[in-house]
């Protein structure tokens, strides 16, 4: 059975990451904290920012930009801003 967390991002219980997948302080709390769903709804959101701002992850401001978003949006609940994005609406 997976490894269960209370997920911050999605408010319930939900599957948990099978090992921590970012360095340090922060990835300890996104392991403890964040759902597998959670952070595949990051990492689409991520792949969208690195493309649309052109981020170089050898950059260490780029990456630190990325990391504050990531922050923001799985503990803060702010939606990532993506310039010239619109999301599809039904």
């Amino acid at each position: 059975m997976s490894r269960q967390v209370f997920c911050v991002y999605l408010q319930k219980e939900a599957a948990g990451l099978d090992f921590q997948l970012y360095p340090g302080e922060l990835g300890k709390k996104i392991f403890d904290n964040i759902s597998k769903e959670a952070w595949a709804l990051w990492q689409a959101k991520q792949i969208m920012l690195i493309n649309e701002k052109k981020l170089n992850m050898m950059n260490l401001e780029h990456r630190k930009l990325l990391e504050e978003q990531m922050q923001q949006f799985l503990f803060e609940g702010k939606e990532v801003q993506i310039e010239g994005y619109v999301p599809k609406t039904n």
